[in-house]
């Protein structure tokens, strides 16, 4: 498939890459480790024990944990293409 000024497989290799950000993204992100909390260290409510041993390394009750995971996090894309309408976006 032509595409302009690009190669051919270019679009091909644009998505393998993206993807391949994304899960670097998603593997780079640290996940709890080492002692639990025993109480949150935002609302200082005792975490329970079941949810300790789940999760070693938690810092946060479920409910401040729920609160901070709803919360949007918005990350800079990458242009790509490098295309006059993807820059206007």
């Amino acid at each position: 498939m032509a595409g302009g000024w690009s190669r051919d497989g270019a679009v091909s290799e644009q998505i393998e890459a993206t993807i391949a950000d994304e899960l670097n993204r998603l593997r780079a992100r640290q996940l709890p480790a080492g002692e639990s909390f025993t109480h949150c260290a935002e609302c200082d409510e005792e975490i329970p024990e079941a949810r300790r041993k789940a999760r070693p390394g938690v810092k946060l009750c479920i409910e401040c944990q729920q609160e901070r995971d709803a919360k949007v996090q918005t990350r800079g894309g990458i242009n790509r293409r490098g295309s006059k309408d993807s820059q206007l976006k």
